[in-house]
């Protein structure tokens, strides 16, 4: 047996088989936080480490300014020139997922059973990115704020009915302590639109598309409940209650730490850096305006491409990528969510007790995707341009009745997005 050993040993080396049975395969990732410092560190970090653990896979990393991310790997895909392991945001993963630019992941999806939902990247029932951290939107509020006005705090179980939070911003107004009752962050005028404000027109009863066939926006984005949702909104506007479009950005960036706004509806990203201006700052679930609390899901996530030759080694990376203690260290460099509990524990802002564990609750909880559809790239731009138009004044029906047609065009453009 030993001599067996030797000789086959003497083969493989005379032949050259061993080297090749052990070479390195080369992996490459692209990643959109090139102007981002702190994320950057945490990726190059997890990067050195996957490649000191194990020699059969090698990543190297591309980085590029989130501005100009998307455009890369549209330009990339139609090249032929996609990389192995690409990140997303989590909406536009479908539309990636039926242009062919990506393959589902080779790992069980019961591997992520214990992550968030936002977190997992599902589309025609298979996965094909997951998240290392999630992202929430709540209501900031000072809680002396809160005493003066004599307002209720909502909770999870008992937020405020849309009459209270309307209530309360009147209250705020009356008070004359402050230049606006609620920033709403109207000054960013991209993604942030349909993240932050689609889940109150869900809440309503409305939506942008229908989810369950996906096929049309009508009824949905211009219905009764849709048509209410939209008067809501431009009336925080015409009684001065929020700012508008024109809204300067800095004053949406510091407007309540300065105390300029009593609300904020802002994300968990903002949180520790508002904590750290504001001693008495509570975060506030969204208000239910008939159909439930939510708030948007889904953040950035990890997927292989479609034209990786190594999806396996791929797939090793994006595990390791996920272990919770990853998921810690970027939530505490960056206030994300962590993905999974076990993960929150570990962290000194969303373990149990901690001053953000409340966001975790939100984001399980009231936590909805933006519609899982290819035709998501479009349908956000729609409905940025209605919501800033509402908010600047225009005809709520005529310009739900417009978003409806351009989705339905654009859906029918596309032969409904029918699976490739």
């Amino acid at each position: 047996m030993k001599l067996l050993n030797v000789t086959a040993g003497a083969v493989i080396a005379a032949t050259g088989f061993c080297s090749a049975a052990f070479a390195t395969t080369d992996l490459t990732m692209w990643y959109h936080g090139a102007g981002n410092k702190v994320e950057s560190k945490i990726v190059h970090q997890i990067i050195d480490d996957f490649n000191k653990s194990q020699s059969d896979y090698k990543v190297a990393l591309q980085s590029f300014p989130q501005n100009s991310y998307n455009d890369s790997v549209t330009a990339a895909a139609l090249a032929g020139n996609l990389p192995d392991i690409l990140d997303m945001d989590g909406p536009i993963m479908p539309n990636w997922a039926w242009s062919g630019y990506l393959q589902p992941l080779p790992i069980p999806e019961d591997h992520f059973k214990d992550f968030l939902p936002g977190t997992k990247g599902v589309y025609d029932g298979k996965l094909y990115s997951i998240g290392l951290w999630d992202a929430a939107v709540a209501l900031y509020a000072r809680k002396s704020t809160m005493k003066e006005l004599g307002l209720r705090t909502p909770t999870l179980d008992k937020p405020w009915t849309k009459d209270e939070f309307m209530n309360a911003l009147e209250a705020a107004k009356k008070s004359g302590k402050f230049d606006y009752a609620i920033d709403l962050g109207m000054s960013d005028k991209g993604e942030w639109y349909p993240y932050a404000f689609l889940p109150f027109l869900q809440s309503f009863g409305g939506g942008l598309v229908n989810r369950e066939t996906y096929d049309t926006a009508e009824g949905v984005l211009n219905g009764d409940a849709a048509i209410a949702w939209g008067n809501w909104w431009q009336s925080l506007f015409t009684e001065k209650l929020a700012p508008g479009t024109s809204q300067d950005p800095a004053a949406h960036e510091t407007g309540f730490i300065d105390g300029k706004y009593a609300f904020s509806w802002n994300g968990n990203w903002n949180a520790v850096k508002t904590m750290d201006k504001v001693d008495d700052v509570e975060f506030l679930p969204a208000p239910d305006f008939g159909n439930g609390s939510k708030i948007g899901g889904a953040s950035w996530q990890f997927g292989i491409s479609a034209s990786s030759k190594a999806p396996e080694g791929a797939a090793e990376f994006i595990k390791f990528a996920t272990q919770d203690k990853y998921l810690a260290e970027f939530s505490d460099a960056l206030g994300l969510i962590p993905a999974t509990k076990s993960a929150a524990q570990m962290t000194k802002n969303y373990k149990t007790g901690g001053p953000l564990a409340v966001f975790y609750g939100l984001s399980e909880a009231q936590a909805e995707k933006r519609p899982v559809t290819p035709g998501y790239v479009v349908d956000s731009k729609v409905f940025q341009k209605a919501a800033a138009d509402i908010a600047d004044g225009a005809d709520v029906i005529d310009t739900l009745d417009s978003a409806t047609d351009q989705i339905n065009d654009d859906i029918k453009r596309n032969d409904g997005y029918k699976k490739n």
